[in-house]
């Protein structure tokens, strides 16, 4: 969970999450979409990724961003409890 919340708290990531919900990306259409070196969105993907919020798929030179559509719908499942718990405890 630590690696989760460290990735969503960067604006970067955040926007390349919002990228990505378009379809998936090559990194370099990525990097394209940003004002930063290579290096830089690289390490971003990178720690998307550990996060699982990410997956790679490497053809040949070219690594393909999609995403995880499962850690997102697991996030949504663990914080959707806090709100059942409150609606039973307010009534």
């Amino acid at each position: 969970m630590n690696a989760l919340f460290k990735a969503l708290n960067d604006p970067t990531r955040r926007a390349i999450l919002e990228l990505l919900r378009e379809g998936p990306r090559t990194a370099g259409d990525i990097a394209e979409a940003f004002h930063f070196s290579k290096p830089t969105i690289s390490h971003h993907l990178d720690l998307l990724r550990q996060a699982d919020l990410v997956t790679s798929d490497k053809q040949g030179q070219f690594v393909t961003y999609t995403l995880n559509m499962t850690v997102f719908d697991e996030i949504i499942g663990w914080m959707m409890q806090f709100k059942n718990s409150s609606d039973t405890t307010t009534t």
